[in-house]
């Protein structure tokens, strides 16, 4: 059974929760960080796959997301101290996290900030912070929104009133996984989608602004995951996040896409179990 709480924090704020439940404390703790757009609600392979390891999924929707409150001008660095406070709340000690896509930058900020707390971490299709050392929009099917973001919240804010999905963003093998095994989440970004922008918005000026750490803080384990064939998130971040973090390493899936790359969540969870 999945518990949904909201979680109170010190400026008023709210993060609705959600946790498949534990109290084992040699069990792991995994804290999941959603993609842009989605709501937090734990998508159900995900369920499945931490149940079958006897870990503890922990996810949230971030600020603006699925019933949480917004946070105005937060960067990529405010995620570390809303999962402390969850994590606090929730009875959990020390954890790994996990994130996809958007959620990825949010797992390598718990994992540079909370040294203490995170044994290990897991960004998939996640993007890089923001650079000049290469083209960081190369290989993007549609940068618009991150281009956008970089001239700051009002011109993010200007480029969603017009903005619509590009399916030539996915590859068939992600169209498949969202038909399949992912349906979830592609339910789940619809329904995110429709309560407004104002999450996707904050998450795209955070990614393409300062993220309020360097990649060089993450002491913890990293695995980076990336599909070769990616058009969301194009490889050659995956490749400037492994030269930047102290600990990683790099599994490189051929074959797929933004979603399809997904299918590697349980092995992953597997790779952090090994360094719990």
């Amino acid at each position: 059974m999945v518990i949904e709480q909201d979680v109170k924090l010190g400026d008023g704020r709210t993060l609705r929760t959600y946790d498949s439940g534990g109290g084992d404390s040699d069990e792991l703790t995994v804290v999941w960080h959603h993609g842009s757009p989605q709501t937090g609600v734990p998508l159900e392979p995900l369920l499945a796959a931490a149940a079958a390891r006897g870990i503890r999924l922990v996810t949230y929707g971030r600020p603006g997301y699925g019933g949480s409150s917004p946070l105005p001008g937060r960067n990529v660095a405010s995620a570390a101290a809303d999962v402390e406070r969850i994590a606090d709340a929730l009875g959990v000690g020390s954890f790994a996290t996990m994130g996809a896509s958007g959620g990825g930058p949010h797992a390598l900020a718990c994992a540079a900030l909370l040294p203490e707390r995170v044994t290990g971490a897991v960004c998939l299709a996640g993007i890089a912070p923001y650079t000049r050392d290469f083209d960081w929009y190369e290989g993007m099917e549609a940068p618009g929104g991150l281009r956008a973001a970089a001239d700051g919240r009002e011109a993010r804010e200007l480029y969603a009133a017009t903005d619509e999905f590009d399916p030539a963003s996915f590859i068939p093998a992600d169209f498949a996984a969202l038909a399949g095994t992912w349906s979830s989440l592609g339910a789940d970004a619809v329904k995110a989608g429709q309560a407004g922008p104002g999450g996707l918005i904050d998450d795209d000026v955070a990614f393409a602004t300062a993220w309020g750490f360097d990649l060089a803080e993450v002491a913890a384990p990293v695995l980076l995951v990336q599909g070769s064939r990616d058009r969301v998130v194009p490889p050659s971040h995956a490749g400037s996040m492994l030269a930047a973090l102290p600990s990683a390493e790099l599994w490189v899936r051929p074959e797929d896409g933004h979603v399809s790359v997904l299918d590697a969540c349980p092995v992953a969870m597997d790779w952090l179990l090994a360094r719990g």
